[in-house]
């Protein structure tokens, strides 16, 4: 087994204490993983802001040049960490080698990015200007759905904007950022990245932790209020992307064959392990037989399976409590609905659920009212396009959504009435790293990627002179 360090003060360190990251395809463990104290935790907030002088007074052209310097690094490692990913993350191995060489365009994306003063005015009696000034320490928490590419929402802004960082992944998907910061760990100053890992113990200490000046968090919506709890001691800036129940909203003017295809790439990319996934389908009457009938043979057609495998198209859930949650989901479904495709967990070794079809369910439903995040999609009937998207916002969350029609107009119309912050027309769950994305109601707070990405890391600052 590889050796896995912490990353404290530009140096490799033991964790006081170890613990177990499993093959979630096989149950088997991959590796014995470094768990840090809370007086690591400390050490890495120490470390981060004695960097900070430093690092925030470095120029705009040298932070670029160092997060060039990463993506460089990333891209050379590519595919051992897209391997790696796989093994503790699930995702099959072409899915992991995209995320793996997205994570390197994102962080290349933000050095094509500044942050000018501004001018505000400039009159005879005044001269006011615009500053954006870096925060400090940021505490930065990732989930373990997408380990290495969420952790790009979040780090090559923050450093760009002068700040220095304590990144914590999540404890069942530790590796492929702990190899990372093996990687990098000479490319930045000593102090500027720190990376620890825990057994969701610290998450609580880093938060409050009085050094820190923000925390940037994904993850479930329970999480992101006990996180907004803790930064409020201290009025700590806080980022939060949180949980979905995305729909999607299928008009009666489409070919469901055409269709189909794309709803069920959007239901069950990641094997539903996204937090903008379709997660409820809302389709015509009209046009329903035809969709749920199209939808389950792409799910009873789909390979699931070892994603190291040649040909696997989904692979297990990624931990064994969200592996125990979609069963009881599904199983929560069948009494209100009727399965057509799937439904059941294979009888063998790893956290495997065949994607999951079910139709006649109705709001109300668990499947219909929770975020199930596997791979299981409610398909509901509706008459009413209005009626559809009240359905839709019903939801105490509202992070994105998606219109499917045959034509974009009539889409439209009904695309901005969703209160979601993002909504998608003929597609769903498309990000980029210069379009802004943030939830709105219980989805989350602010807004990550693009120049208001960015701009989240900093401190406002006006200078208003006199004349």
């Amino acid at each position: 087994m590889s050796e896995y360090r912490l990353l404290i003060g530009g140096k490799l360190v033991a964790g006081d204490q170890t613990m177990d990251v499993i093959n979630p395809a096989t149950e088997e463990v991959l590796a014995k993983c470094p768990r840090a104290s809370k007086a690591q935790l400390d050490q890495a907030v120490a470390a981060a802001k004695a960097a900070f002088p430093a690092w925030s007074k470095t120029s705009m052209a040298e932070r670029k040049k160092a997060l060039n310097a990463i993506a460089d690094a990333i891209e050379k490692n590519g595919q051992e960490l897209a391997r790696l990913l796989t093994q503790e993350q699930g995702k099959p191995l072409a899915d992991a080698t995209g995320e793996v060489f997205g994570t390197a365009a994102f962080f290349r994306y933000f050095t094509a990015l500044d942050l000018p003063v501004k001018v505000l005015d400039d009159s005879e009696g005044r001269k006011v200007e615009m500053h954006r000034k870096p925060l400090g320490v940021i505490g930065a928490i990732v989930p373990w759905n997408f380990p290495l590419i969420l952790m790009a929402f979040k780090v090559p802004p923050a450093l760009l904007a002068g700040n220095t960082m304590v990144l914590k992944p999540a404890p069942t998907t530790p590796l492929s950022t702990l190899r990372l910061g093996e990687l990098i760990k000479d490319i930045l100053p000593a102090g500027v990245l720190n990376i620890i890992t825990d057994a969701n113990d610290l998450g609580g200490a880093l938060t409050a932790h009085p050094d820190v000046r923000k925390i940037s968090f994904t993850g479930s919506t329970a999480t992101g209020s006990k996180v907004m709890a803790g930064a409020a001691a201290t009025l700590k800036r806080i980022t939060l992307e949180l949980g979905g129940n995305d729909a999607g909203i299928v008009l009666d003017d489409v070919n469901p064959k055409e269709m189909a295809p794309k709803l069920f790439q959007s239901a069950f990319q990641n094997n539903g392990q996204v937090c903008i996934a379709m997660k409820r389908l809302y389709v015509h009457e009209s046009i329903y037989d035809e969709m749920c009938d199209e939808l389950a043979a792409l799910a009873k057609a789909a390979i699931v399976g070892d994603g190291l495998k040649q040909g696997t198209q989904l692979g297990p859930l990624q931990n064994k409590m969200q592996f125990e949650k979609v069963k009881e989901i599904i199983a929560d479904a069948k009494k209100h609905g009727k399965v057509i495709a799937g439904g059941d967990a294979p009888e063998q070794a790893g956290y495997f659920i065949q994607p999951t079809i079910v139709r006649d369910i109705s709001d109300g439903t668990r499947l219909v009212d929770e975020e199930q995040f596997g791979p299981v999609l409610p398909v509901i009937k509706y008459k009413d396009p209005e009626d559809a998207v009240a359905r839709a916002n019903a939801s105490p969350y509202g992070l994105g959504g998606s219109i499917w029609s045959s034509n974009p107009d009539r889409a439209y119309k009904l695309a901005v009435q969703m209160e979601s912050g993002s909504v998608w027309v003929n597609k769903h769950a498309e990000l980029a790293p210069n379009i802004p994305f943030g939830g709105s109601k219980q989805s989350g707070l602010g807004t990550e990627l693009g120049e208001e990405g960015l701009a989240e890391f900093t401190q406002l600052q006006i200078i208003n002179v006199a004349r």
